[in-house]
């Protein structure tokens, strides 16, 4: 069950959650950026979304992917969009900008710009962050 926030609409786990409370629409985050990222983010969106229980909000940044907690972050860059996820073990490999350990966990970083930067092995890595958290 969620709760909508009255002052800026942003759908929230609870009442008491902490957020950036300020209305941000999509639409000011992708300004300027090519229109290949905004494709990117819709497949992404159409994926992601759909899964039991997200929800999905923005902030001054980035996208917010919440389950029972954040699990996956948006952020778009000049030319590609910055995905931050979490996993149990420090991930490497080419595609992986950053894995760095906090918390207990490790948050990850990929740069993606083109709908073919997307595999299914990246959603995988982000449906575990899902599962994760």
């Amino acid at each position: 069950m969620s709760w909508t926030c009255p002052k800026c609409e942003r759908e929230l786990v609870n009442e008491k959650q902490r957020h950036y409370c300020a209305k941000i629409s999509l639409d000011t985050l992708f300004a300027g950026r090519p229109p290949e990222l905004v494709l990117v983010f819709d497949k992404i969106l159409a994926e992601v979304a759909d899964w039991d229980g997200v929800l999905v909000s923005t902030s001054p940044n980035c996208i917010v992917f919440v389950h029972k907690q954040t699990f996956f972050v948006i952020r778009p860059m000049q030319k590609q969009l910055d995905l931050k996820f979490y996993s149990a073990t420090r991930l490497e490999g080419p595609m992986i900008v950053k894995s760095v350990a906090h918390a207990g966990r490790y948050v990850n970083n990929v740069r993606v710009a083109l709908l073919t930067d997307l595999s299914p092995l990246l959603f995988k890595l982000i449906r575990n962050s899902y599962i994760l958290l």
